[in-house]
């Protein structure tokens, strides 16, 4: 597609980052890889507020806060928007389907559908010349973070997505990305600003818990997910032959919460535990099976013991096919 897709611009562009269906381009932009600079500013502009930390104080409240916020929105993202809403690897009621829905909202990623939907793509072409974020057919830094800030990734492709796309209050978070985390940032603020004059001698104040929690959380948060486009298909281990090059990688379990057993997960990606075996950590499968306990998840599936040893299939006789 040409880089000659007409894109919005002034107070057009300034509504997009609101409305995520204002100026957006239909289909036939999908493919232009031309970044839209206006767009994305306000992705620019987290990464250029995170050097406040260099400025400000900061406090063992504020750093607390940023992990708990930094687990809720990877939880979010790895159980949410990609076992739930990519591979429905669980089932939950409406209530917690929301739940989960702004859970990974609060990442700043974009809506459910648009996650979603992008991330069933990549399963259809992975590694392939469709493949959107790819670091074998485009550089790293394509597959890392520029593939979703071109414009042929923009528009949220429902209709690989209709499955969740007739619940009015999903479509509603995909449109309006920009809620959930404009609320939850000022929830930061409010709690720093309420702690401290709760605790004076704290030195906490509503202006460092909004930059560590909200946006040094959120960096944070990115940078871990995007690895799994980037250096999980480069990096690690291939237990099975999948027909892309995705990885187990040990070293990245921890900041994504069990995403980096990436090699398992495109083996069978129906599975909602992504480490197959007891030494493969996955937070994710663990905060699934609590809330399992609770009540408000059920059905969650696993890899068949054949389909995870490579054996034949022992109603049919004959080998599991790769994901």
């Amino acid at each position: 597609m040409s880089s000659a897709t007409a894109k919005p611009s002034g107070l057009a562009t300034i509504i997009a980052w609101f409305d995520s269906h204002a100026s957006a381009p239909g289909p036939e932009a999908d493919g232009d890889r031309s970044i839209d600079r206006a767009r994305i500013l306000p992705f620019i502009g987290l990464h250029i507020a995170c050097l406040l930390v260099f400025f400000t104080e900061v406090s063992a409240f504020a750093v607390g806060l940023m992990l708990l916020t930094y687990a809720i929105r990877v939880l979010g993202i790895t159980v949410g928007y990609h076992r739930y809403f990519s591979h429905r690897a669980f089932r939950c009621g409406r209530g917690m389907q929301f739940v989960l829905a702004v859970m990974g909202a609060s990442a700043v990623q974009r809506g459910p559908l648009w996650w979603a939907a992008h991330h069933r793509h990549h399963h259809k072409h992975s590694d392939g010349p469709e493949d959107a974020h790819s670091p074998v057919q485009d550089s790293f830094l394509w597959s890392h973070m520029l593939w979703f800030l071109s414009t042929g990734n923009y528009r949220s492709r429902t209709e690989l997505i209709s499955d969740f796309a007739k619940f009015p209050e999903l479509r509603f978070l995909d449109r309006f990305d920009t809620v959930v985390p404009i609320l939850s940032y000022t929830l930061y603020f409010f709690v720093g600003y309420f702690y401290g004059q709760a605790f004076p001698e704290s030195g906490v104040t509503g202006g460092q818990t909004l930059l560590w929690a909200g946006v040094v959380g959120t960096v944070l948060a990115y940078h871990a997910t995007f690895t799994i486009n980037s250096l999980v298909h480069v990096f690690g281990a291939k237990r099975y032959k999948t027909g892309d090059e995705s990885r187990n990688n040990p070293w990245l379990w921890w900041l994504t919460f069990g995403e980096s057993w990436h090699n398992n997960h495109h083996h069978f990606a129906a599975s909602a535990r992504l480490g197959f075996y007891w030494w493969e950590l996955d937070i994710g499968w663990y905060f699934l099976k609590a809330l399992e306990r609770l009540g408000l998840v059920w059905d969650l599936k696993v890899v068949p013991f054949y389909v995870r040893e490579g054996l034949p299939n022992p109603r049919l006789g004959a080998p599991p096919k790769a994901a």
